[in-house]
């Protein structure tokens, strides 16, 4: 021990007398490390923790009605209650759903996330209340029979002060009273990662919570998250196949309804399909992996420096050899030093990672949902700091270590001190880094160039809707107390006000908005369509007014816009996309044929056919879409399109305004253009294009300096020869090309092996591309170039100083 403090205080003392080297080393070595650790501390927070607050989380697991590999789905209730009925695999199963509510009562409402909760939900996944009681299983028998509220540790400070008192006190939720019984501990803000929620009320009351009605005995409508706690010794794979067959026995008796949705997939809590931790779970793993490729850039370009700084050591290493230092002691001596600095810069990076771990929720959009993910350096993140630091100086100083001690002493001491070059082996090994950097700088500005190419290319895909100058505004009327009769009215004064507006050219409701996170999906029967064992028949579905066609400007390929003919007592219409004609009558008149939608079990007649756009994301195939008209198939929740003359964002406040003229206490929420609220689905793509972007840059400059270092090394240690040359008659232009031969030598070896691996492996990244290829032959090919341009420069420098070289002083160097 001992020893090793030894070789600690002699390692401060040699990087102190090179402060200049010290300087750089640190901070290359910093930016490399803190891109990992900033990533890593990502993935803490959204894969190996994604629900704070649980106990033993290992043993919880969401539960989809999928088989692995397909669309997942939420559960039915009756589905519910076949998976929890006589199981044996789970310590508990409960389920949840989210609801929007109004918090009513004292002063304007407050509209608030929260959701339907089965009785067992808090225990279940092992959430003790810091004040109160979770909830009861009495509460969990009678439909509308527990008007009880359990809040999170936010709203209590937020809305009600932190008043320890508020339990037992009564509160007003959608116009109705509910009895505060628990807040949860500050720590835990909902089951579903990414997604805050600030109210749980038993599942017993979702008809006072949810405009859909009774969904208790509802088989068609999937809206339940479920989860599971596995007992002791109970894989995720048993207990899946169990789950497989009770939901395969509720089949039998409704079969119609579980076409497509007759298995159950088990997910370990970070790959629930149904949080944000859906979108991170390709993306986080990908940018670690192009973290560690900035490391080990990183480590490649601190060992050239160690290989040069250690030309300068060899006759202290070769007496210390000759008095009878072992090479392991020389070694490991060595490697303390390289520790050392990267020690230095893992203090450095975990800087760097507090300043940054934030910068994730920076890129998520901003909607009415409630997105919330805790990103901080905790222990963990201290932990993998230190880890990553440790290898690294392994890593960057094993070989410079080795090398630097493996000359035998005798022919060192025996050189002059200029001559002290370190021959022929060391210039291999510093040129093999520099190819080495080189591929890999060129694999990172591919990764980059792809998905900057991606966001560039998502701007110019065509959705099939014009998206330029419309408001979206939305509002609930179910929170706020209308019934199906008032709410139809209210919607019908409301776009008859809007149209009515100065700068307002068309105004539509719908009850979605494309490429945004609203959904929405219909089980149907297409007329004379015969569907296969097992075929799922869910659709999309939108509710809209009519105008929408025309609003969105999403053209009609033929028959007509819903009108206002189309009424409760008139036939009912329906209009369908390009792709559900292909799908479910191909060659075939689409206008007067029928089908049904189990929204109403009633049979929709097509009288129009619309344009394909994209729903859900922008790299999807065009799907089979219905719109049905709000004036036959009512809901309450419905977002305004307002196409404008100009700015939409400049309207928004008329808007609302006339909205409150109907209703003074209706809470208008997410309002915002079209185009901000497209950029939903491509926000991955954006976390992506910005920091393998800045990865890349940061990748060229380490190629750059890699290939600069080098060069001029090999110069500087060819200057005799240099000057034999010129005294011969060797011209500025012959000793231009003598260096720059050398060093685009490298370049292109380097390049042409970063462009076989970068072939190979940006493969990975097709999933989350847009409107571009893996192997876009415009990026390969322009980076490529790139790189070559910045080495040309690099090579440039020494070479000209080479151009100026005096013989005579050239001649004497040695």
């Amino acid at each position: 021990m001992n020893s090793f403090w030894q070789d600690v205080r002699y390692s401060l003392r040699m990087i102190a007398k090179a402060p200049g080297f010290a300087a750089i080393a640190i901070l290359t070595l910093a930016l490399g490390i803190g891109a990992n650790t900033t990533i890593f501390s990502w993935i803490n927070s959204a894969l190996l923790n994604p629900v704070p607050g649980l106990a033993s989380p290992s043993e919880v697991v969401a539960l989809t009605l999928s088989k692995p590999g397909d669309n997942p789905f939420p559960l039915t209730y009756p589905d519910l209650e076949a998976l929890r009925d006589g199981q044996k695999s789970f310590a508990g199963i409960t389920a949840c759903g989210f609801a929007t509510m109004s918090l009513t009562g004292k002063g304007k409402p407050e509209r608030v996330w929260g959701m339907v909760a089965s009785a067992n939900y808090f225990d279940v996944l092992g959430v003790r209340p810091m004040l109160g009681r979770g909830f009861l299983p009495a509460e969990d028998e009678k439909p509308g029979g527990a008007p009880v509220a359990v809040i999170s540790f936010r709203l209590w400070q937020t809305h009600f002060g932190a008043n320890p008192a508020m339990v037992g006190q009564a509160i007003e939720i959608n116009q109705r009273p509910y009895t505060i019984v628990g807040v949860t501990p500050a720590v835990f803000q909902g089951s579903q990662t990414g997604v805050r929620t600030d109210i749980w009320v038993p599942i017993m009351m979702e008809e006072q919570m949810m405009p859909q009605g009774d969904l208790l005995h509802d088989h068609h409508y999937f809206w339940l998250l479920a989860f599971g706690r596995l007992k002791p010794g109970v894989a995720p794979e048993q207990a899946q196949e169990e789950m497989t067959l009770a939901v395969k026995r509720e089949a039998k008796n409704y079969p119609e309804e579980h076409k497509g949705h007759d298995s159950v997939t088990v997910y370990p809590l970070w790959r629930n399909p149904f949080g944000l931790n859906y979108f991170l779970a390709t993306l986080l793993p990908m940018l670690m992996a192009i973290a560690g490729l900035v490391l080990l850039l990183a480590c490649a370009n601190v060992a050239n420096l160690m290989l040069v700084r250690a030309v300068g050591r060899r006759r202290e290493i070769a007496i210390r050899i000759s008095m009878g230092a072992s090479r392991w002691r020389l070694v490991r001596q060595l490697l303390v030093e390289s520790l050392m600095l990267a020690l230095a810069g893992g203090v450095v990076a975990l800087l760097i990672t507090f300043w940054t771990t934030g910068t994730l929720m920076k890129f998520m959009p901003t909607a009415d949902y409630p997105i919330w993910l805790s990103v901080q350096a905790d222990r963990r993140v201290l932990l993998a700091t230190l880890v990553i630091s440790v290898l690294t100086g392994v890593i960057f100083g094993i070989l410079p270590a080795l090398r630097a001690s493996g000359d035998a002493p005798i022919a060192v001491l025996k050189e002059d001190t200029g001559k002290a070059s370190g021959g022929p082996r060391k210039a291999r090994l510093t040129s093999g880094l520099v190819v080495a950097q080189i591929s890999l700088s060129l694999l990172l500005l591919i990764c980059a160039g792809l998905f900057i190419r991606s966001v560039m290319s998502a701007q110019q895909i065509n959705p099939g809707f014009n998206s330029h100058n419309v408001l979206i505004a939305s509002y609930d009327l179910f929170t706020a107390g209308h019934s199906d009769a008032s709410g139809a009215e209210f919607d019908r004064q409301l776009v008859a006000k809007l149209e009515a507006l100065p700068g307002i050219q068309s105004v539509a409701l719908s009850s979605r908005v494309p490429l945004r996170f609203d959904g929405g999906s219909t089980s149907v029967k297409p007329e004379g369509y015969v569907s296969q064992a097992n075929e799922s028949m869910e659709t999309q579905v939108a509710i809209i007014t009519q105008n929408y066609f025309q609003t969105m400007q999403i053209p009609m390929v033929k028959g007509r816009d819903f009108a206002l003919q189309d009424t409760k007592s008139s036939q009912r219409a329906v209009i369908v996309t390009e792709a559900f004609v292909d799908r479910f009558w191909p060659h075939q008149e689409a206008l007067g044929k029928q089908l049904n939608s189990d929204l109403t079990h009633e049979w929709f007649t097509v009288v129009g056919v619309a344009h394909d756009t994209k729903v859900n994301g922008l790299n999807e195939k065009p799907m089979p879409f219905v719109y049905l008209p709000l004036s036959q198939v009512y809901r309450s929740s419905m977002d305004i399109l307002a196409r404008t003359t100009g700015d939409p964002l400049t309207f928004a406040k008329t808007v609302e305004n006339t909205i409150h003229e109907l209703n003074a206490d209706l809470v208008v929420f997410d309002v915002t253009s079209l185009e901000l609220s497209e950029q939903i689905t491509s926000f991955p793509q954006r976390i992506a294009g910005t920091f393998v972007g800045a990865f890349g840059l940061l990748a060229l400059v380490l190629a750059a300096v890699g290939i600069y270092g080098v060069t001029a090394y090999t110069t500087r240690q060819r200057t005799h020869e240099i000057g034999v040359r010129i005294a011969l008659g060797a011209s500025k232009d012959d000793i231009l090309r003598l260096v720059l031969g050398h060093g685009l030598q490298l370049t292109f070896v380097g390049v042409g092996l970063g462009l076989a691996v970068s072939f190979a492996l940006t493969r990975f990244l097709s999933s989350l591309l847009l409107g571009v290829t893996s192997t876009d032959v415009v990026t390969f090919s322009s980076v490529a170039i790139l790189l070559c341009a910045v080495a040309l420069f690099a090579c440039f420098i020494p070479a000209r100083r080479a151009m100026r070289v005096d013989p005579m002083v050239a001649l004497r160097y040695e």
